[in-house]
């Protein structure tokens, strides 16, 4: 995106009727000039440029593979009557199913959006520096597919648990997108869900990577994955914002409407912890009691969500106008 086309930007939604004011078109100007940066800076600062660590000597057989406190039944009576081997089992397991989460929403929800994107799908007028971050942030997405992926085969490999991902369930933020567009005939509609999905995705996933804290307790190697991960998701995040304030000004009203539907759809998905996939993994390591245990925490409202910070959407919906026009309860 060159400086001048958020003015030419801004002009054509003038033609069609909109009003912008001095504020605005700075806003977009700094973003443009933004995207600028973070296009000329990819080269050096991307993960996908840097040298990759040893995984198997980062790995410590001593360590937890996943925090207890992300475990919606950690205080369950049934998992806590449980031996050693078997709750690291589980941990192991839960580390498993955050990966395929990761790798699943990168590759079904986060690239299609940024493909649409990258394409111009919704003739937005995206401009060349913006269509080079999109597909600079590509090549980063399929690279932390592959960081996951490696994440999860050194602790089978370590471990000698096969647990393999295509026993569990397609995770739950593709499963309600697919829902939700296999549902909708009209391909724009469609589209503006998938951009919703991603906008969602990319914005919060920092959230969702913060989750595996600096805990020494912590397995190094997830430590590392995710804090290389998360370097790489800042950028995206405001890629991700400048992309929703662009295509948001073109929208009509009622695409308006459907985009921020889509957002509170998106993140309900994104926040609740897996139910699904637990219950496959206590069926697999036949834990006593294992389905009572899983249905308890999904009934406990207190375990219902794993992600509960969505600061950077209600910043977007803010940028954008639409603080008051969006359905959600952000506490």
């Amino acid at each position: 995106m060159t400086l001048a086309e958020p003015h030419n930007r801004v002009e054509s939604a003038v033609l069609r009727g909109l009003t912008r004011d001095s504020a605005v078109v700075r806003g977009l100007a700094r973003d443009s000039a933004v995207i600028r940066g973070l296009a000329r800076s990819w080269s050096h600062r991307a993960t996908v440029k840097k040298a990759e660590p040893d995984l198997d000597d980062l790995f410590d057989l001593g360590k937890r593979d996943y925090p207890n406190a992300l475990l919606p039944f950690a205080d369950h009576d049934t998992f806590r009557g449980l031996d050693t081997d078997q709750q690291d089992r589980l941990r192991s397991w839960a580390w498993i199913a955050f990966n395929k989460n990761v790798m699943d929403v990168e590759e079904y929800v986060v690239n299609p959006g940024f493909d649409l994107i990258a394409h111009d799908g919704l003739d937005s007028g995206i401009g060349e520096t913006m269509a080079l971050a999109v597909h600079q942030a590509m090549v980063d997405e399929q690279y932390h597919t592959l960081m996951h992926l490696n994440a999860s085969a050194v602790m089978r490999r370590r471990r000698g648990w096969p647990m393999p991902n295509k026993a569990l369930p397609d995770v739950r933020t593709v499963r309600r997108q697919h829902e939700v567009t296999s549902s909708e005939p009209d391909p724009r509609r469609r589209a503006i869900d998938t951009l919703a999905y991603m906008t969602v995705a990319e914005i919060s996933i920092s959230a969702y990577l913060d989750l595996i804290s600096e805990d020494e307790a912590i397995q190094p190697v997830n430590r590392a994955t995710v804090a290389l991960h998360n370097r790489d998701e800042r950028a995206h995040a405001t890629i991700a914002d400048d992309i929703a304030g662009v295509v948001y000004d073109t929208l009509s009203e009622p695409e308006r409407d459907l985009y921020l539907a889509g957002l509170v759809d998106a993140m309900t998905a994104f926040a609740g912890n897996d139910f699904a996939a637990w219950h496959r993994i206590v069926e697999l390591e036949r834990v006593p009691g294992g389905r009572a245990m899983i249905d308890d925490a999904a009934h406990d409202g207190g375990h219902r969500n794993l992600v509960q910070d969505f600061t950077g959407i209600r910043k977007l919906c803010n940028h954008v106008g639409a603080a008051d026009r969006i359905q959600c309860d952000w506490t």
